[in-house]
């Protein structure tokens, strides 16, 4: 299962694991409201000014590992971004339960650089969220 992880953190090859599942990764979903919301492109694409702060993301479950490190790992997408540029894909840790094709919203902190070794390195993800359906 660890072997399964990387999709957010650059690498083409787990990307095209995530766009196997078409029926879930072209997910449309309304921005969640509040002053820490933000899409997934915005978490991406600004993570540098969202370092180390709480946002707020609703997206479309689009991969799910469960038990991995002690964590859930989550990759929401919300139809923001784009796939050439990885911006239309996050990362989210949690100890919340979900499934693939679920719509969520998750709370948690902007964390760049993460190693976690193994080749596992993502540029930013939003660590240990809570989820709500």
């Amino acid at each position: 299962v660890f072997g399964t992880l990387g999709a957010a953190g650059g690498s083409m090859a787990a990307s095209a694991v995530v766009a196997k599942a078409p029926d879930v990764a072209d997910a449309k979903v309304p921005k969640a409201s509040g002053p820490d919301a933000r899409t997934v492109a915005e978490i991406v694409t600004k993570r540098a000014n969202l370092k180390d702060k709480t946002v707020l993301v609703r997206g479309k479950v689009v991969k799910y590992n469960e038990a991995v490190m002690g964590k859930n790992w989550v990759h929401l997408r919300d139809g923001s971004g784009s796939a050439a540029d990885n911006s239309n894909d996050v990362l989210v840790t949690t100890k919340d339960q979900t499934k693939v094709g679920d719509v969520v919203t998750a709370k948690g902190v902007v964390h760049l650089d993460k190693d976690f070794g193994a080749g596992y390195t993502y540029k930013v993800l939003v660590e240990d969220a809570a989820l709500q359906k």
